[in-house]
């Protein structure tokens, strides 16, 4: 990647920051993600672990990262001979260049080394892994952490587990120029993509939504995104009503509401942005709706500035979209509960190496720090669901709207 924006500076500096945040003589171990099963002998596309790249910009799934004071190296996996025929061999050189580690050793060698490192210490610290399930979500977790947990702990008994997720999540949460850089450009081709497919008359040439996806996806491509960052929601009338709607199968018909909500992915950073477009002309009724979404958005985006604490910011917004619905008909008084019955998820969510990214939401917004900004209301018997959304870097003096180029509006 010689092309690529980041050099091995990049993480290098990483790593030593957070070494420095980290309790003094600990050693750091930190896990690349594994490839998961997609069928037999087949995976899905692999997707590394975001902490592991930002600390050493490595694509390759199980190697570790240790640090243990001015000893620093990567161990390899030694794989089979019949998955190097198929899948290549590891270039230990490539590693090295790429992430600024100059010594990388194989899986025996370097684990022999990290028991005597965690023997003389007793303790690590490395990034908790999640549950195996993760309820809310519905989903299986990459088990990688916790197989390198398991794994310490075999080597070394009662070794001390010390999390580092939350300085992780503080570090990256505050974007350096070179990830604004490409922040910047997924968002701009995400931009492009939409205003070059999303106009009255290209979206009457659409008889499905997944027709408008591969369009979408063919748009990122050609402008130098490796893809999506998220799976793509396109989704029309009463689909749109389901925030997270992926199938994208619906047949696309007149005088329905389309909720376009993508994001390319550049260099490993996601940009992400919703637009609502009408297919054929929009009734009065879907005019007024789209107009209390925008009504909103402005007024939560007069909020988000430096010192500006997230849950103040979602009540105020939330109390702003209460008003909204009312003027609806919607809802005859404003409570947590009526007004989530029609806008059920919060405004923002950090924004960086994942759509949903890690960040502190203790914390007030410091410079540096890029959120989205995302209100919506969606009402089921109308099928009509709307959504704005942009991306914001928070500055010294208040905040820049990344995606302004990105046009809006029912017109």
């Amino acid at each position: 990647m010689s092309d690529s924006l980041f050099s091995s500076d990049f993480f290098v500096a990483n790593r030593k920051a957070l070494q420095q945040r980290t309790q003094a003589g600990v050693p750091i171990v930190v896990t690349a993600n594994g490839l998961m099963q997609r069928g037999a002998d087949s995976t899905y596309a692999f997707s590394q672990d975001a902490s592991f790249w930002y600390l050493t910009g490595l694509d390759e799934p199980d190697v570790t990262l240790v640090m243990a004071g001015d000893d620093e190296f990567l161990i390899v996996p030694i794989r089979e001979a019949n998955r190097e025929t198929f899948d290549g061999s590891i270039d230990t050189q490539a590693l090295a260049d790429r992430s600024g580690v100059a010594k990388v050793v194989d899986e025996v060698t370097g684990w022999k080394r990290l028991d005597t490192i965690l023997a003389k210490h007793g303790k690590v610290a490395t990034p908790a892994a999640a549950p195996q399930y993760i309820q809310v979500h519905g989903m299986y977790a990459n088990p990688a952490r916790a197989r390198l947990i398991d794994r310490i702990q075999q080597h070394v008994d009662e070794t001390s587990i010390i999390d580092i997720r939350t300085d992780l999540a503080q570090m990256r949460m505050i974007k350096q120029p070179v990830e604004l850089k490409a922040l910047q450009t997924a968002i701009d081709i995400t931009s492009e993509t939409l205003n070059n497919l999303l106009t009255k008359d290209n979206i009457k040439t659409y008889h499905r939504e997944y027709e408008l996806e591969a369009d979408i996806f063919r748009g990122f491509r050609s402008r130098g995104a490796s893809g999506h960052s998220f799976e793509p929601i396109v989704a029309a009338g009463k689909s749109a009503c389901t925030l997270h709607n992926v199938s994208n199968n619906a047949q696309l018909t007149s005088g329905e509401l389309l909720v376009c909500d993508v994001g390319a992915e550049y260099e490993h950073y996601a940009a992400d942005i919703t637009r609502t477009v009408p297919i054929g002309t929009p009734t009065a009724r879907q005019k007024a709706v789209y107009q209390a979404v925008a009504e909103v958005q402005q007024f939560a985006l007069t909020l988000l500035k430096p010192g500006a604490k997230l849950n103040d910011f979602e009540d105020k917004v939330a109390k702003r979209m209460g008003v909204q619905l009312k003027s609806l008909g919607l809802i005859k008084k404003a409570t947590k509960e009526t007004v989530r019955e029609f806008f059920p998820h919060a405004t923002s969510h950090f924004l960086g190496l994942n759509v949903h990214d890690v960040g502190d939401y203790t914390k007030p917004l410091q410079p540096g720090v890029v959120i989205t900004c995302e209100p919506g209301i969606y009402i089921k018997n109308e099928a009509i669901g709307v959504r704005i959304e942009d991306d914001v870097l928070i500055t010294e003096t208040g905040h820049k709207v990344l995606s302004a180029s990105c046009r809006k509006g029912l017109s």
